[in-house]
């Protein structure tokens, strides 16, 4: 009987994949690897890996059980086009799906939803709440994800670093979670966790190791549950010179954190990468 696989899950955008405005973290255009498009919105390319981190990600999936963990809503990881071997489950909406075979697992959802219910404030009191303090002269979209959790498309340059400020303040009190990544503004209910979706997926497989990556404070959790984690040299945890004892920061950025992660995660299943 073989050894159960090593559970790998990481976090998508900005630790493994880069939109075009993420790709400013990387290196100089001379020095640039080239890139493949993993990711197509109405018919215009949004996200890319490295080549080479691409045919790293095919030889992991053979070796472990790589799941996508992800804030973004079901419809948004659907459209990204992963290279190797279609995972068999991937966590959605910070954890408040478990996509088994690509359907949402109904029997996780309502155990989420319930959870909310009784931990943490309504995300109507939230949605409320940003659309009364949420200046429009910076402000372009706002947004409610699977009628779980919040956030706001603003203009960074006009964002005033003290609101973000207020707000977690006033968040923290509710029982819920500001994150501030690009373009975006989070606001998630503090039970709503990678973390716990990842345990449910270790214990559904079997696996004894867990390896993480993550970029955002929304990642934090994840890393933790991990037996080994790894952040990238940009993003809120190396804004905040984030660490714990299993965790590894990396000083890579951009696409080449990407590629780095993607080749400790096959070192650590017992495999240097052969790429």
């Amino acid at each position: 009987m073989s050894a159960p696989k090593v559970l790998v899950a990481s976090d998508l955008d900005r630790t493994l994949i880069y939109s075009s405005a993420a790709l400013a973290l990387t290196m100089p255009d001379a020095r640039a690897p080239r890139l493949l498009c993993v990711e197509v919105h109405e018919a215009k390319p949004l996200s890319y890996m490295t080549e080479t981190a691409a045919a790293l990600l095919t030889e992991l999936g053979d070796m472990a059980h790589f799941v996508p963990t992800t804030t973004r809503t079901r419809k948004q990881y659907q459209r990204i086009n992963l290279p190797g071997p279609a995972p068999e489950y991937a966590i959605c909406a910070n954890g408040g799906h478990l996509l088994v075979d690509g359907v949402s697992d109904p029997d996780w959802h309502a155990a989420v939803t319930a959870r909310l219910a009784d931990e943490c404030a309504p995300l109507d009191e939230v949605r409320d709440h940003l659309a009364a303090t949420a200046d429009p002269v910076w402000v372009r979209k706002h947004r409610v994800a699977e009628d779980l959790f919040a956030y706001l498309v603003v203009e960074r340059e006009l964002l005033p670093e003290e609101w973000v400020k207020e707000l977690a303040v006033w968040a923290e009190s509710r029982g819920w979670t500001v994150s501030l990544q690009g373009r975006k503004i989070y606001a998630v209910p503090k039970p709503l966790t990678k973390s716990a979706a990842v345990r449910e997926v270790a214990r559904r497989t079997g696996a004894l190791l867990t390896l993480a990556a993550g970029d955002s404070l929304l990642d934090a959790d994840l890393l933790l549950a991990a037996d080994r984690g790894w952040r990238p040299g940009h993003g809120e945890l190396a804004e905040a010179d984030w660490t714990a004892p299993a965790i590894t920061a990396l000083p890579e950025r951009g696409v080449a954190a990407g590629e780095r992660i993607l080749r400790e995660f096959t070192h650590a299943c017992g495999r240097p990468g052969t790429v």
